[in-house]
């Protein structure tokens, strides 16, 4: 649907607790935008736009930390070894013989990004193909199809395609769907029941902001899709609440054994604002100070899940439109919940 007026209908919620929520709605930066803060002072959430605080967003590739603490997991009961070739848990992976898991969870494998081919990134408009389905093998096939960017452990490159594999060895090794292995080993003991794995769903729980996309210079409404093509490199829906209290147990040690949550937090270099660990990012802020997780993007969606080390977190969620949030106010943003 286009969307020619933008959000004449929509009445805007402008910040409290957070005013710089409201600067970006006014800004014309995003229709909408929410923040939860917590430590050992309490909660503050606040929400700008079409927003709501306790709304449900899509999380997009913040699915990856879910995912790798699965397979961290099956280590610790000694179902997987991090240094173990993928391939002998998964098939059809290029160099699957000389690659191993630790370098498919920490984008060390080579794998060509399948969201890289023209029609296959949920970040970008697909028109009515938004609502079909894909199989993971089919994603891993258009990896397959091309050259890999480098052999295994010999450089550093995000791809989708490493979590497609991850997801995939998670059903080899246990026999269920990576879904139930999520919702059995971390949704359900920490209670998060405002996450979900959506599967071939289009839609999201209510509440909920729209996301919107720019087609031939009119916004277009964006929200409803498929999100089977991103599967386990980034299919999942949440609330900030459930991405703080997820990140505070994982970075707590209440998921994994220490080894494996020390695993997780050895990062490599990116040439990037982040470093990239197992399924976790680290952000080192201007002030000096670092935090952990993950940030997610699917199309009308921007999602930050972050955690410093004395138990400080946020989990922020925004509708961008035009061009959304400049970087220099993202990272002010950041600095003043952190630093």
């Amino acid at each position: 649907m286009i969307i020619r007026s933008a959000f004449t209908a929509t009445v805007l919620a402008l910040s409290g607790v957070f005013p710089v929520l409201g600067d970006w709605v006014e800004e014309g930066w995003v229709s909408g935008a929410l923040l939860t803060v917590e430590d050992s002072g309490g909660v503050r959430a606040d929400a700008a736009g079409e927003a709501r605080v306790g709304g449900y967003f899509r999380i997009g590739s913040v699915t990856k930390t879910f995912v790798a603490t699965v397979v961290l997991q099956l280590v610790d009961e000694g179902r997987v070894g991090l240094d173990d070739p993928v391939g002998g848990y998964v098939s059809g992976v290029p160099n699957g013989d000389r690659m191993t898991v630790r370098q498919v969870l920490n984008h060390t494998s080579g794998l060509y990004d399948y969201a890289h081919e023209a029609g296959w990134s949920t970040n970008r408009w697909r028109g009515a193909e938004r609502f079909r389905s894909y199989a993971p093998e089919e994603l891993l096939a258009v990896a397959a199809s091309r050259e890999p960017y480098f052999p295994p452990g010999q450089g550093w490159h995000y791809s989708n395609t490493n979590y497609v594999v991850a997801g995939m060895l998670v059903e080899r090794v246990t026999g269920r769907t990576y879904g139930d292995e999520v919702r059995a080993r971390v949704l359900r003991p920490l209670r998060l029941d405002h996450t979900i794995v959506p599967g071939r769903w289009p839609g999201l729980p209510h509440p909920h902001a729209r996301g919107y996309t720019t087609v031939d210079g009119e916004l277009v409404d964006a929200t409803l899709m498929n999100p089977s093509l991103d599967w386990a490199a980034g299919e999942m829906i949440s609330t900030a609440d459930d991405l703080t209290r997820f990140l505070d147990a994982l970075l707590g040690g209440r998921l994994t054994s220490a080894a494996s949550l020390a695993a997780m937090r050895e990062t490599v270099d990116t040439g990037t604002i982040f470093a990239y660990g197992l399924g976790l990012q680290r952000f080192d802020l201007p002030c000096g100070r670092s935090v952990w997780g993950h940030g997610g993007e699917l199309i009308g969606y921007l999602t930050y899940a972050t955690r410093a080390d004395d138990g400080r977190r946020a989990a922020l969620s925004y509708n961008p439109v035009g061009g959304g949030v400049p970087g220099a106010d993202l990272i002010g943003l950041f600095g003043s919940l952190y630093c």
